[in-house]
């Protein structure tokens, strides 16, 4: 990681041990994992950090890592999408994420900043609550799983979304962040 990111050495990936560059971003997401872990009940085999996601928008693709799916019961349940700064400015690119990442809407979307946290519900893009609390524990994500509606995304949408996030993630990211980058 280059960029206008700090580095201040290494550290170990709380999920999946990997060494990774430290950074202030990092250490936030490193602090969402262990909350996963130890406050809200994740298996850490639940989570899935940095989960390559390319995204195509007309003729352009571009590639971003997404922070954190999480999966109970065989099926992507939770996205959650950090980012610095304002909360509700993230909103929208982190609904249009929980609309690709499987062919289904995931149920909970995450958007934090490591300070605070917003939960959206993925159907309806309303925000269900607000703080860490907030955040689903394992138990009531697998009940929520178990009554899940999970619909399906249409192409038409899907390639709707795709733009979104190409817009916001992509096209509208800093010029400096390697984390996500055109590839076509």
């Amino acid at each position: 990681m280059g960029g206008h990111h700090l580095i201040l050495g290494t550290l170990g990936d709380f999920i999946t041990g990997e060494l990774l560059a430290d950074t202030h971003d990092e250490r936030y997401r490193q602090k969402i994992a262990r909350f996963l872990v130890t406050d809200k009940g994740y298996d850490k085999a639940d989570i899935h950090p940095r989960r390559p996601m390319i995204v195509a928008a007309g003729n352009r693709k571009g590639s971003l890592n997404l922070d954190f799916t999480v999966t109970v019961d065989d099926r992507t349940a939770m996205v959650i999408k950090y980012g610095p700064g304002s909360l509700v400015t993230r909103y929208r690119p982190a609904l249009a994420i929980s609309r690709l990442v499987a062919p289904y809407q995931i149920p909970v979307v995450v958007v934090t900043n490591g300070e605070e946290a917003d939960i959206l519900d993925g159907e309806t893009g309303k925000l269900a609550g607000s703080g860490f609390d907030r955040v689903p524990a394992r138990e009531k994500l697998v009940q929520q799983v178990a009554r899940g509606k999970f619909s399906p995304i249409s192409l038409k949408r899907a390639e709707m979304e795709a733009r979104i996030v190409y817009a916001f993630e992509i096209d509208g990211g800093c010029p400096c962040d390697d984390t996500a980058c055109r590839i076509a």
